[in-house]
């Protein structure tokens, strides 16, 4: 089971931990609220495998870029996901629309801080900690995501 604590900006899973970045707007489930859903979730897809280290996704589809601190500067305002995905979809009542909000588990930047909220609702990783994750887990793998 994955386990992030929203309070403690960390992931953890099996023994490892990582730093993350939740959302910017804390926590809560309301469509186009940009905030981190909490409850329990399983994994629903995996997107992504084999792609290069940095590469960008758009709408779940590699776009051909690979991310640098260059293109970065040139598109300020996109919000980048980057190597790979890990969809979650919501088990409980509350968070049921959590796949439907594109809610991830995903690349960002590497210059991105972690261990602070920034993100519009997704849980943000290093790239090379998402590739390490992402081949750890299976499609189905439970999550769980607390405020504490």
């Amino acid at each position: 089971m994955i386990i992030i604590n929203i309070a403690q900006q960390n992931l953890s899973f099996k023994n490892n931990s990582y730093l993350i970045s939740s959302a910017k707007n804390g926590v809560g489930e309301q469509e186009g609220s940009f905030c981190t859903p909490t409850g329990k979730f399983k994994i629903a897809e995996k997107i992504g495998d084999g792609l290069q280290l940095g590469a960008v996704l758009v709408g779940r589809v590699p776009t051909g870029e690979i991310y640098t601190a260059e293109l970065g500067r040139q598109c300020p305002d996109r919000d980048w996901i980057l190597t790979r995905i890990l969809w979650l979809e919501g088990l409980e009542l509350h968070n049921k629309n959590t796949q439907a909000r594109y809610i991830y588990i995903h690349g960002t930047p590497d210059e991105a801080l972690m261990g602070v909220v920034g993100s519009k609702g997704c849980i943000r990783l290093h790239n090379k900690d998402m590739i390490v994750l992402f081949d750890a887990v299976q499609v189905g793998e439970k999550v769980v995501i607390i405020k504490q």
